[in-house]
């Protein structure tokens, strides 16, 4: 008997516990009539079958795309002192802030998911797990990164920097190289076993974003 209540009372305290993480944090979902909202209420909404490449390019055109100067770097720079101090509320509200600003950031959907792995909550995990495998996949099984004509497309520097992030590599030198019709970043990256490898990034969307900044 005195083990049911336990157990139950357990039940209760973790109950409550994520709901109250749940309450702290919320995504706030652009008010403009572009497909970039849209996608963002489909994902919101446990929709997580899209096209994650019209997804990403999306946000470039979106008006939500210039307000990502404003304080996406202080807000990431936050989470990771906050995963240092485990503080779990904080990083749940802060990955929020992050896709409130930019919802494909695959920086944001890995930290909230892991989080949210830890508290339990197996709805919210699976969901911003999907989320941010979409999106590396849309990238990293188009093109093999092998040459800049086969290289990976990505739409922000960000991304690049996450899949080196991902893979362990250490960045040692980075120049501009073209192939075919592709303008590419060029990664040289030590491996997490000594070895040096390169990488290439199609970044002719990245490339025509700051075009268009200068011409402003």
């Amino acid at each position: 008997m005195i083990k049911n209540r336990f157990s139950l009372l357990a039940v209760f305290l973790l109950t409550q516990t994520l709901a109250a993480f749940a309450q702290d944090g919320k995504i706030e979902i652009p008010d403009l009539n572009d497909s970039y909202t849209g996608y963002v209420k489909q994902l919101e909404s446990g929709t997580t079958n899209i096209d994650y490449v019209a997804f990403r390019n999306s946000f470039l055109n979106s008006k939500q795309y210039s307000k990502k100067s404003t304080n996406y770097d202080s807000l990431k720079k936050q989470v990771f002192v906050e995963v240092k101090n485990k503080n779990y509320k904080e990083i749940v509200r802060l990955t929020k802030a992050m896709l409130s600003i930019d919802y494909t950031s695959m920086f944001a959907h890995k930290y909230l998911q892991q989080t949210y792995k830890i508290l339990g909550d197996t709805v919210n995990r699976n969901k911003y797990h999907d989320i941010e495998f979409g999106l590396l996949n849309s990238i990293t099984k188009n093109g093999d990164g092998q040459t800049c004509a086969t290289g990976w497309h990505v739409t922000q520097i960000e991304e690049e920097y996450f899949i080196l992030y991902i893979l362990g590599a250490q960045l040692q030198t980075q120049s501009i190289s073209s192939g075919g019709k592709n303008t590419c970043d060029k990664m040289v990256v030590k491996t997490e076993e000594g070895e040096t490898k390169t990488y290439y990034f199609e970044a002719n969307k990245v490339f025509e974003m700051e075009r268009k900044m200068f011409e402003k």
